[in-house]
């Protein structure tokens, strides 16, 4: 069994707009944009991550907005809902705040205990806050949320499958442990992880395969704390029957990927060397980075790229 894997490391979704997409998650829900890149297979579309303040894994939501892409078709074969950790008694100031940005999707709800505040991204993104009562993950308040309402990070995810069992398997192997289930859905978690480190499976075998749009999950990374432990991981994986891709350089982080069976693409990424490789802390995601084999396309990048900010 693999014991290297802490919880989540990102979350990586497409959306149609970048502009959009960069004021609902800086403006509307008070996240820190850490990085402004590009995608390293298609230089010519944005790759935004948000998150707390340096980007710790757990807490950074990732984005490849191409312009004018169809939206997604919800299905099985891929990562469900989103879910944020708030403070307790938060969900009224987080009811108003979305409801005056015109945010869709929005109810409440309960699971496993827990309080739950649906809502909707601008592409129909799956999301949710839950209440928790001692996250002691520091947040970003630098966009005008306060301490006591902001996000900490991930609490978890969601995966819509057909079938539960492979899947299930993969996640013990991988480290978590069925610690609940309720309504058909089986929760795992990993204990003394990274406050990110809960998965939830919703089967749902009537369910037609899911279309890769916007508003749709691309892959969901788990977090190892350097190369050594990926390598590890790597090779457990691929002992197992895996595909697993060679160790890919993204700058920020080292990755991994491998589908699993259910048909949802898993990363294992580095928690090393950081979002602060290339700038300092005070100034993450302001200049756009691109990486070192696109470094000649910048004077062209910057007049084609949609301009972020209003």
């Amino acid at each position: 069994m693999i014991d290297q894997i802490r919880g989540l490391h990102h979350v990586t979704s497409m959306a149609a707009s970048a502009r959009t997409n960069n004021a609902f998650f800086a403006d509307t829900l008070g996240l820190r944009r850490v990085k402004k890149t590009v995608n390293f297979d298609a230089p010519d579309v944005y790759h935004l991550y948000y998150g707390d303040e340096v980007g710790t894994p757990g807490s950074v939501m990732t984005y490849f907005p191409f312009p004018h892409i169809a939206r997604g078709r919800p299905g099985t074969g891929e990562v469900g809902t989103t879910l944020f950790t708030v403070p307790e008694g938060s969900f009224g100031f987080w009811s108003e705040r979305l409801t005056q940005a015109g945010v869709e999707g929005l109810k409440t709800g309960a699971a496993f205990g827990e309080n739950r505040l649906y809502f909707s991204g601008p592409d129909g993104d799956g999301f949710a806050l839950v209440e928790a009562k001692d996250d002691p993950r520091a947040p970003w308040t630098g966009n005008g949320v306060g301490e006591d309402h902001a996000i900490r990070g991930f609490h978890s995810a969601s995966l819509r499958l057909r079938d539960e069992g492979a899947t299930a398997e993969l996640l013990k192997y991988m480290g978590y442990q069925q610690i609940d289930s309720q309504d058909g859905v089986l929760r795992f978690g990993i204990l003394g992880g990274n406050g990110a480190d809960i998965i939830d499976i919703e089967t749902m075998p009537n369910i037609n395969g899911a279309r890769l749009g916007a508003g749709s999950v691309h892959h969901i990374a788990f977090a190892v704390e350097n190369r050594e432990r990926q390598l590890e991981v790597r090779k457990a994986l691929m002992e197992t029957g895996y595909q697993v891709t060679p160790v890919i350089d993204r700058d920020y982080f080292w990755a991994i990927y491998f589908r699993t069976p259910g048909g949802v693409l898993f990363e294992i990424a580095t928690n090393e060397p950081g979002f602060d490789r290339d700038e300092d802390t005070a100034h993450l995601g302001e200049a756009l980075k691109l990486p070192s084999q696109h470094a000649h396309l910048r004077p062209i990048l910057e007049e084609q790229l949609e301009p972020l900010e209003a």
